[in-house]
């Protein structure tokens, strides 16, 4: 099957889905079980998100948290990429990063919002670092993980043909703990956008979907919230399908490392 015979029927096993789970929703919703203030119908989410795109307001929120989640991600994938080779490189390095790196990794970044808040007051600042926080240890593990899983045969093989440090390191050690630091780059975006909607809600001001699920809910504005919910889903599967994928494509798939990726 052709590349694009199998994006196409990816993006066919993705709609079915969405629908069969639309549809599900759309049963729940019109069964009685549910007053319709709590579970609004399809038809009345969607008048109110095209509603708030006509007008522009969830644009504007939309343009915020995208703001927030990819100025701490970049920061997160520009500290933590750089970390996580250099701990799995230098054994000293790992020897004093390693404990910290596991300490910080279990606490969760919403826990941290209210001490944020007191620190770095209300506004982009709080949660820009809180979403560089969340991010920035599953780019350090994996990346870390990646290259400490780098096949040592491969090592000796380039070694015995002549290749130096810089050569190994860009077409051995990259390519090999490629699909590890992917996979890290996918977590830390989840772990973004799950981090800056919580702090949306509690430290961003007027602006951002997090806040407005969370003005919403004092409203309570179902449908206004369900909204924004799928604004966030449909910003986290172009990502995932469009930049993670084609990030994808363009390295461990061409490196010939989709094997190890699915394994």
């Amino acid at each position: 099957m052709t590349e694009n015979g199998q994006r196409t029927r990816s993006l066919l096993r993705a709609a079915i889905t969405l629908a069969c789970a639309a549809a599900i929703y759309e049963v729940l919703a019109r069964s009685g079980y549910f007053a319709p203030a709590l579970l609004p119908t399809l038809p009345v989410i969607a008048h109110t998100f095209f509603a708030s795109l006509a007008d522009g307001s969830m644009i504007q929120h939309a343009v915020y948290t995208l703001y927030r989640v990819m100025f701490g991600f970049c920061l997160a994938v520009v500290v933590g990429l750089p970390l996580g080779i250099l701990m799995a490189r230098f054994q000293r390095v790992e020897g004093f990063f390693l404990p910290l790196v596991s300490a910080l990794m279990p606490i969760p970044s919403f826990a941290l919002v209210p001490l944020f808040m007191l620190w770095f007051g209300i506004g982009n600042l709080t949660t820009v670092l809180i979403v560089f926080y969340a991010a920035t240890f599953p780019m350090v593990f994996n990346t870390w993980s990646g290259v400490r899983s780098v096949n040592p045969l491969w090592l000796r093989a380039a070694g015995c043909m002549g290749a130096d440090e810089n050569s190994l390191f860009w077409k051995v050690i990259i390519p090999g703990a490629s699909p590890f630091i992917i996979t890290g780059m996918r977590q830390a975006f989840l772990r973004a956008w799950i981090a800056v909607v919580g702090a949306e809600m509690i430290a961003a001001s007027d602006w951002g979907l997090g806040w407005v699920i969370f003005d919403a809910k004092e409203f309570l504005n179902t449908d206004l919230m369900l909204a924004a919910l799928v604004v966030i889903g449909g910003i986290g599967f172009l990502f995932e399908r469009m930049v993670f994928g084609s990030l994808e494509r363009a390295t461990i798939q061409r490196w010939g490392m989709s094997r190890v990726a699915k394994g």
